[in-house]
């Protein structure tokens, strides 16, 4: 009795097709496992740090703040935006603050350095402030055209004497903030009113909300500027901020209508 030499059509289709299921099965796995790489890859501390630029930018008042404790805080109007960015990719912001009756003149105004903290730091965003070397030419920076304001290669070279540098880290889950830090012990250098040196608190919180708490120490550690129960809290403008500020730019400055300082201005000149 002979045996056939072909192959028997209904074995060779499920063999076909428990290859083809072994190869979609395969496939899925490779695609499942790609996609929750790609999901659950770690955030860079670059990432990081354009996140905190990003939270720093914009307008922000310490409106509600100044209603709850007019004694201690003031309506503080702070507005940044973009101003360079360096060669290493560090993102330089312009920042002042002025009274929210005054915005068109601003009594602090300072250049912001956002990067990732170094690799030999536990941290993850360096926040550093400088002073502009002619603060005058950028008044009024980010309310100015684009093609009003001094070059970013200008911004770059007017980037004035070191003031501060503030590390920030990622808040520990369940608190309402995303980043917080502080500048090192023994704060920096600061001469105003009678100051030998300075500290600075910062938190970002997740609506973009800003905390900022900075405080000058005299040689025996008594605080001599700065507010003392708390930082200044600045939150976004609201539609309602937005109508007073453009109101206040309509008003002609008055010495009168701003408050006396007594040392509880967060900054100084």
């Amino acid at each position: 009795m002979c045996s056939g030499s072909g192959s028997d059509p209904e074995s060779s289709s499920n063999g076909w097709s428990r290859a083809r299921g072994l190869v979609v099965k395969s496939l899925v796995l490779i695609g499942g496992a790609l996609l929750l790489k790609r999901l659950t890859k770690s955030t860079t501390r670059r990432d990081h740090a354009r996140v905190v630029s990003r939270s720093l930018t914009g307008e922000k008042f310490s409106r509600e703040q100044a209603s709850r404790d007019p004694e201690n805080y003031f309506n503080i109007r702070m507005l940044s935006c973009p101003a360079a960015e360096m060669v290493d990719g560090s993102e330089v912001l312009y920042l002042e603050q002025a009274f929210w009756r005054t915005p068109q003149k601003p009594f602090r105004q300072r250049l912001y350095m956002v990067k990732p903290c170094p690799k030999e730091l536990k941290c993850d965003v360096e926040v550093s402030s400088y002073a502009i070397r002619d603060a005058e030419e950028y008044k009024n920076f980010c309310d100015r055209p684009k093609d009003q304001r001094p070059l970013p290669e200008e911004v770059i070279g007017d980037i004035g004497e070191h003031l501060t540098t503030i590390h920030l880290n990622c808040c520990d889950r369940g608190k309402r903030c995303m980043y917080e830090g502080s500048t090192s012990p023994g704060g920096f250098p600061n001469s105003w009113n009678g100051a030998s040196y300075c500290t600075s608190d910062l938190s970002v919180l997740k609506n973009n909300e800003i905390h900022l708490w900075d405080r000058g120490f005299d040689e025996n550690q008594n605080q001599v500027w700065g507010p003392k129960q708390g930082p200044y809290e600045f939150k976004p403008a609201t539609t309602s901020s937005i109508n007073e500020n453009l109101s206040a730019l309509n008003i002609l400055y008055q010495s009168s209508i701003d408050k006396p300082i007594q040392g509880s201005l967060i900054l100084q000149d």
